[in-house]
């Protein structure tokens, strides 16, 4: 990466933390991939039980398979799983683990973290259950405004993710949202948390490199 695609990297990033440090967020802005590891597993308490949702870009980091090694406990959402007998289960403690960790769908940046789902556990923990939040997340997904983030989510996060799960909706075939009504679309409930809610504690790490979807 050159020096001045770099600097306009970090200056996006930097903006972004200073906004969601504003928003009651504590934040951290590091340089890379391995530092965003290294940061989000110092954050985890020895034999935390951690929930981890279907994040593409955790498993970039590698962050759940460096759990599982420490000897945590993780319930994972990754894949189909709508068939396995145990999915409802660590959906459920998504809600109640120690520590749960996601990405997010887009950041604005104003300090938004913007998400949709179609289930609802991964937002439901987002907001209120875990005793900590850490949502990683690459400079990919900072945008403007909420209706940049909006616009992300239907035509580049939603698209993707459904694609990856070999979900049966139009977007997943066109690449775009087509607003559908199809019985498997994933784009359901939408969260915006614009401040840190007031009993539960959100840590953001910011990557200034490209993370998922």
């Amino acid at each position: 990466m050159d020096d001045i695609l770099a600097s306009y990297i970090r200056n996006i990033v930097e903006r972004t933390a200073s906004a969601l440090e504003d928003r009651g967020f504590s934040v951290f802005s590091v340089s890379g991939k391995e530092e965003a590891k290294e940061k989000v597993l110092g954050l985890i308490p020895a034999g935390a039980r951690v929930g981890a949702g279907g994040s593409v870009t955790l498993r970039e980091l590698g962050i759940v398979e460096a759990l599982l090694a420490r000897g945590h406990t993780v319930y994972e959402g990754w894949g189909p799983q709508q068939s396995q007998p145990k999915d409802f289960d660590y959906r459920k403690a998504h809600l109640t683990c120690d520590v749960f960790l996601t990405s997010s769908n887009a950041v604005t940046s104003d300090g938004d973290l913007v998400n949709v789902d179609g289930v609802g556990n991964r937002v439901a923990a987002m907001i209120f259950g875990p005793e900590k939040v850490i949502v990683v997340a690459g400079y990919n997904k900072i945008v403007p405004d909420l209706d940049s983030a909006i616009q992300r989510i239907r035509n580049v996060a939603a698209p993707l993710n459904a694609k990856r799960l070999d979900i049966k909706v139009p977007c997943a075939k066109t690449g775009y949202c087509v607003d559908c009504t199809a019985p498997d679309n994933i784009c359901r409930i939408t969260t915006i948390i614009s401040r840190k809610p007031r009993r539960t504690d959100i840590t953001v790490v910011l990557v200034p490199e490209s993370l998922g979807y």
